[in-house]
């Protein structure tokens, strides 16, 4: 298999665009978790933030099943490699999982989901306390979790950048210059 140099545009403009917005995503639910103040606002946006990085989530899995993708260096250790792999794909299980289980534990809870423009999501589970009060801490619990994998992937992209100083950083960063 002939494996690109770099990923492909559609990968790392949806990777640095997923990136703001999941990091917006979890400073948003940390103050809505504080504040009582901005409570209301910042659920208003969190609401339609995972449901777009659900969908982008989605539309950046099919593309990155569909296309290839650039070799890790061959002299990567193997566990490594190994967690490379592991927390990618954790990442995308993440990606797709805090949304649906947020989105979950809302329709469990019987509260309305509403989107913009008065458009309201319907549940995707019947009204069950029972329900909400296990969806309610394993999305919190996953959000710690998406956390320290993002920190996680951030030291290893840091790792590649300034010590390895290997190509791995600018698969991401950049594109092909032809």
């Amino acid at each position: 298999m002939n494996r690109p140099q770099h990923f492909n545009l559609l990968a790392r403009l949806l990777h640095w665009a997923m990136a703001i917005a999941i990091v917006t995503m979890l400073f948003v639910g940390a103050g809505m978790v504080v504040s009582l103040q901005y409570r209301t606002q910042l659920l208003a946006l969190h609401r339609p933030l995972g449901i777009a990085i659900l969908l982008l989530a989605i539309v950046r899995l099919v593309n990155r099943l569909t296309r290839p993708t650039p070799a890790l260096p061959s002299d990567l250790p193997a566990i490594q490699k190994f967690a490379a792999h592991a927390s990618h794909w954790l990442l995308y299980a993440l990606m797709l999982a805090m949304p649906v289980i947020g989105w979950a534990m809302l329709s469990a809870g019987g509260y309305p989901i509403p989107m913009f423009g008065g458009m309201h999501l319907p549940a995707i589970v019947p009204h069950s306390a029972e329900a909400y009060g296990l969806l309610r801490p394993l999305h919190g619990a996953l959000a710690y979790l998406l956390f320290l994998t993002i920190l996680g992937h951030l030291g290893a992209a840091l790792f590649h950048a300034w010590v390895r100083r290997d190509e791995v950083f600018g698969q991401m960063a950049k594109g092909d210059s032809q």
